[in-house]
């Protein structure tokens, strides 16, 4: 996993699991500390993630909006939108153009 950017827009890559959790929080944190105004999150280069990285998104966009930010998802990968679907976490997480849910293929 990595993420690059600053405090306004992050791009995160690779896979965001259990084993890189630690540090995405690290990263995701620092960036909403230091920013002001919405934070974006770029997924089009993540692989996959788990309930654990799914936490971590989460747990910045709760503390996004403790900071008077929003925590915007940008580009998120088709198989990553089924799964904020299947959650019902597309209702609560901003989506940069929404999620087109009867576009998505059913699996």
């Amino acid at each position: 996993m990595y993420i690059r950017g600053d405090h306004a827009e992050l791009v995160v890559g690779g896979r965001l699991d259990v084993r890189s959790a630690a540090d995405a929080r690290t990263a995701l944190h620092t960036a909403v500390d230091r920013g002001v105004g919405d934070l974006v999150l770029d997924l089009s280069e993540l692989d996959s993630w788990d309930a654990t990285g799914l936490g971590v998104i989460m747990g910045a966009h709760r503390r996004a909006g403790r900071c008077g930010r929003r925590l915007v998802l940008r580009r998120v990968p088709p198989q990553m939108q089924r799964l904020l679907v299947a959650t019902r976490l597309h209702r609560i997480l901003a989506i940069e153009g929404g999620i087109g849910v009867e576009s998505l293929p059913r699996v």
